[in-house]
């Protein structure tokens, strides 16, 4: 099973697209998959207010792992990171449209009841692990 089906497959067990995300890449990163639930929980639904997307924040996650600052004094990582996160929010945004989860999912989950009306509709299990596929597919070829 690749990268993708498995945090489809991790998504319907309930975790959240930034852990998904994070989780499909830990391995290779070597990070223990217990930090990199925690590390990514709050991140889900747009930090829990519709906004950035939590496949976004999750893949820069990612990207921070991969290229991130190892001392204080590299300034290096810095522009590298940069690029590759431009990068990956551009290829993000043109596949999907954005990189905010209230206008990919249509619903402002900080309204009053508009997630439940999300969930009714069926709208997560469409939108999300779409975004979470497109994120996974995206980082694999950037990385």
């Amino acid at each position: 099973m690749g990268k993708s089906e498995e945090a489809i497959v991790n998504f319907e067990k309930g975790l959240n697209c930034s852990q998904c995300v994070l989780l499909a890449f830990s391995e290779e990163l070597r990070v223990e998959k217990d930090l990199a639930l925690k590390i990514s929980y709050g991140f889900g639904g747009g930090m829990c207010q519709g906004e950035v997307c939590g496949a976004v924040t999750g893949a820069i996650i990612v990207i921070n792992l991969r290229y991130g600052q190892n001392t204080i004094d590299d300034k290096e990582s810095k522009e590298e990171i940069y690029k590759k996160i431009r990068e990956f929010s551009e290829k993000f945004r043109n596949i999907n449209g954005s990189i905010i989860c209230r206008d990919l999912l249509g619903y402002d989950l900080k309204e009053e009841g508009e997630r439940n009306r999300a969930r009714e509709n069926g709208v997560f299990t469409v939108v999300c692990p779409k975004a979470v596929k497109d994120a996974i597919e995206i980082l694999e070829n950037i990385l």
